[in-house]
């Protein structure tokens, strides 16, 4: 099974690629829902979380309030170091058991949607490596207008990762996210029938 680690600059359009290598046949292993699931009530991470930043960080339901924990990790890198340190672990084992239950399903490729891969040192565990991109402004406009977020807080969010220019250098290939849904779906095909050359499989035909 080829391994695929699938990053991207915040509000770039990681989601969409997913969505779409899910739609040619790909295994996607979600982080994001890994990392909801670690934190949910009762677990040992909410608990650990709780104890490093506060109660401040729960809703009223006892359930972790990611945008309020997000104030603090985004303007804070000790803070976000330490949150990392809690969290990463439990991401990586039900990432790590969830790519052995792919490949016990015989799966060809899996894509692994990790936000913070090369923040997190991962790049080495992965057979090729995908970065989503597009320009900053874009990706500010899409925070504050689509999601809501603060200018000041999503600037916050963006200066969080690497460099732009860092990651596109590390990464085996790059989409860029630059015009309609149509072009970028061609590009991430054009991706996909790589990945299936290197897996050892006939190149797909794009649904």
């Amino acid at each position: 099974m080829l391994n695929v680690g699938l990053t991207g600059n915040i509000a770039s359009g990681k989601s969409t690629v997913a969505a779409r290598f899910a739609a040619l046949g790909a295994a996607v292993l979600d982080a994001d829902t890994y990392a909801r699931e670690a934190v949910a009530p009762g677990t040992a991470a909410l608990s650990a979380i709780v104890a490093r930043f506060g109660s401040s960080i729960l809703r009223g339901d006892g359930a972790l309030d990611r945008q309020a924990l997000g104030r603090v990790v985004f303007a804070d890198a000790t803070a976000r170091r330490d949150l990392e340190a809690i969290v990463h672990p439990e991401v990586a084992r039900r990432r790590a058991a969830a790519a052995d239950a792919a490949r016990a399903r015989g799966e060809a490729i899996a894509v692994a949607d990790v936000p913070l891969l090369f923040e997190a040192g991962l790049g080495g565990e992965f057979d090729a490596i995908v970065l989503v991109d597009a320009p900053e402004a874009a990706r500010l406009e899409r925070l504050v207008r689509t999601r809501g977020i603060a200018e000041a807080d999503a600037r916050a969010m963006m200066a969080a990762q690497d460099d732009a220019r860092s990651r596109r250098d590390r990464a085996d290939f790059v989409i860029d996210n630059v015009g309609s849904l149509d072009a970028l779906e061609r590009r991430v095909d054009d991706v996909w029938r790589e990945l299936q050359r290197r897996a050892g499989g006939a190149p797909g035909r794009p649904e």
